[in-house]
């Protein structure tokens, strides 16, 4: 089965592997030349934990190919997947002109049948834009090509992407005829043996799916972290309130962790576009409204909770900044609270000093050399008033007390995503602050 990935970001890249891996054939395509050049010679532009290894893999067993020209390969094809980015507009929208670019390139050049799917997250009513841009193309080169058009959007987590490609939980495919489901069901037969979780549902209902479940993930960490401010002004402990209600079988563990708020290319951007999506057809997304409103305020608590430790006056005082991706296992920096907590940190005068295992390039590819970028997590907190952990690496969640005790101006611990133990750095007669 040969099918092609346009997009070598993140999704395209991880699902082209992770086909080709089934012992499907995989073009992997991609405008940007010097991307194509790199992938070509075994340089991977994004980190993602054992993807280096199964790109080279593959590509050494011929199944893993990559190009910049889909005109090329677009009639060797079977099916055709769209994984370019949608970025937001300035409205907040998906900004759809890459998605309608791959469109018109493909009417433009096939000549034969094709299942043209879209794998980018995009709004509702997409597929119908896809399949009017290629249909227009045809028009105009007064021919007849039949094609359908699907839906299947990624459930990817960044750090476990290809495990989560290669075990789904569900797989989600929007089709509108027997034939392009035939196909599809064929795709990822390798992937679903039972075929239990695959999921055929129809168009718009498979690109709101994508939207609505990130959306609810992110309305569950916003109302964790509303809980946990009010478990700070009621002496309450978020950590044994999750517990409690985690334990109701009807709302379960996930999601439930408080934090210094959510960052990442999916929450931000799809709970933006799903706002967007519904002021476009005339309702207002209060809730989501609210869940975006609180997680923006969230990123900066660990802030509000060094200044009051020093009852305003940080003018001066020393930061150590405890990872800088907004996740673990990712060098991801979109929307990640480091970035504002650093913005917030310099212009009270502060000197900010950090340490990620895998996103400082990235972090200075941002923001320069504003900050001071250290080899280890105790040369950064070494002459620190105090440590913020942002991002809950393991090699965090361990760290010596007795060495940060020497090393340290003062011992102030300000702890974002609740992985120490108060009694432990109560012992050691540290400054201990987390949230709820």
């Amino acid at each position: 089965m040969n099918i092609a990935i346009v997009g070598t970001g993140y999704v395209g890249l991880v699902s082209g592997t992770c086909f080709s891996e089934m012992g499907i054939n995989v073009t992997c395509v991609d405008v940007n030349k010097e991307k194509i050049e790199k992938l070509q010679q075994g340089i991977i532009p994004i980190y993602e934990p054992g993807l280096d290894e199964l790109v080279l893999k593959n590509v050494k067993a011929g199944r893993l190919h990559f190009t910049t020209d889909l005109a090329a390969v677009l009639n060797d094809m079977e099916v055709v997947f769209s994984a370019v980015g949608t970025p937001p507009d300035e409205d907040g929208s998906a900004d759809l002109k890459y998605v309608l670019e791959v469109a018109r390139t493909i009417g433009k050049n096939m000549n034969k049948y094709l299942v043209v799917v879209t794998k980018s997250t995009v709004p509702v009513g997409t597929a119908k834009k896809v399949k009017a841009a290629i249909n227009e193309e045809l028009s105009k080169r007064n021919v007849t090509v039949e094609f359908d058009i699907a839906s299947n959007p990624e459930f990817l987590k960044e750090g476990a992407a290809i495990n989560d490609f290669m075990s789904p939980d569900r797989v989600v495919v929007g089709v509108e005829s027997e034939k392009a489901k035939t196909i599809m069901a064929r795709l990822y037969k390798p992937f679903l043996l039972r075929g239990d979780r695959i999921i055929f549902t129809d168009i718009p209902s498979a690109e709101m799916i994508k939207y609505a479940a990130n959306s609810m993930l992110a309305t569950r960490i916003s109302f964790m972290n509303e809980i946990a401010n009010l478990c700070d002004l009621v002496g309450a402990d978020v950590n044994m309130v999750r517990k409690g209600i985690g334990s109701d079988t009807r709302i379960g563990r996930k999601f439930l962790y408080a934090g210094c708020g959510y960052g990442g290319s999916c929450f931000p951007k799809d709970v933006k576009a799903l706002i967007k999506t519904a002021e476009q057809n005339g309702y207002e997304m209060d809730l989501l409204k609210s869940v975006e409103k609180v997680n923006e305020q969230q990123k900066s608590i660990l802030f509000k909770k060094l200044l009051k430790h020093y009852n305003g006056n940080i003018k001066g005082k020393t930061i150590a900044i405890w990872g800088l991706s907004f996740k673990p296992e990712t060098d991801d920096m979109r929307e990640a609270p480091a970035l504002v907590l650093i913005d917030k940190l310099l212009n009270a005068g502060c000197t900010v000093r950090v340490y990620d295992p895998i996103a400082m390039d990235e972090c200075r590819r941002r923001i320069g050399d504003s900050v001071i970028y250290c080899k280890d997590m105790y040369e950064a907190a070494n002459g620190a008033d105090a440590i913020m952990l942002v991002t809950e690496w393991k090699e965090f969640r361990l760290p010596s007390w007795n060495v940060l005790d020497k090393i340290m101006t003062d011992k102030v611990v300000l702890d974002g995503r609740n992985i120490y133990d108060r009694n432990e750095l109560d012992e050691n007669n540290f400054s201990y602050y987390k949230i709820g």
